[in-house]
């Protein structure tokens, strides 16, 4: 049987078993990884992709509709598809769960405490999936909302995907859409585990609270939309003034 366009250019990726609208979701997430649509860019139209691709439009359909709701794609209606973005917007909503009491979300400012390259440890090693000894980049950050210091986070990246963030003359406040524009890593899933610790006497002398203050704190692992672990983060969050935030809707 002779195969179709659409085959013929996922058979490097994809299992021929696979549900057809399966392959076209795989086939133009690789495009998005490979950089040939980027962050923001337009997607033809239904119509010239089930052309391209030698489908259905309702086996397009079913793909993109997966993608958006895998918030890789966003569909505006009347208006088009686009490859998603780590806009500051979408950050607030989707990274950023610490709310000021009392208070509608806002996303935090931050400051450069240090940037350093280390040799990973056994911890860092393990969490990234790295070897040990493997080059990491650390960053050390304080956050603030309405000026006021509320978070510590310290994040680890592997050098070999950031080998140009040391000579970076400013780290912007939301780090995914720098990910995404300098670096092409679209942060595409992420696992917070959190739980209640006290504050350390750093905590408390940058927070501006009192040792064994209670905190939260959180600690993350992202990975990209190619399945590579590109992060690993640790923050602190102050909970006298702030709460976490989670919309299930």
């Amino acid at each position: 049987m002779k195969k179709n366009k659409l085959e013929s250019k996922l058979s490097a990726h994809s299992p021929t078993y696979q549900p057809l609208y399966k392959q076209v979701e795989e086939y133009v997430t690789q495009l998005i990884i490979e950089q040939r649509w980027k962050p923001g860019d337009m997607l033809p139209n239904e119509f010239q992709l089930a052309k391209e691709f030698n489908v259905s439009q309702g086996t397009v359909r079913k793909a993109l509709n997966a993608l958006t709701d895998a918030q890789i794609l966003n569909r505006k209606q009347g208006i088009g598809t686009f490859v998603s973005e780590h806009t500051d917007q979408q950050a607030l909503y989707r990274f950023f769960p610490l709310v000021a009491d009392n208070k509608k979300p806002q996303l935090p400012m931050s400051e450069t405490i240090s940037r350093q390259l280390i040799l990973a440890t056994k911890n860092i090693a393990k969490n990234l999936q790295l070897k040990e000894n493997e080059e990491v980049i650390v960053l050390s950050r304080l956050r603030k909302i309405d000026d006021e210091p509320c978070i510590l986070e310290d994040i680890y990246l592997p050098k070999k995907y950031f080998n140009k963030l040391m000579e970076e003359p400013e780290i912007p406040h939301t780090l995914y859409h720098f990910y995404q524009t300098h670096y092409h890593l679209t942060v595409q899933d992420i696992t917070d585990q959190v739980k209640a610790v006290l504050a350390t006497s750093s905590d408390a002398q940058r927070l501006g609270i009192n040792v064994g203050d209670p905190m939260l704190s959180f600690t993350r692992l992202a990975r990209s939309l190619n399945d590579k672990l590109i992060e690993y983060r640790i923050t602190r969050c102050r909970s006298d003034k702030y709460h976490y935030l989670v919309n299930l809707s």
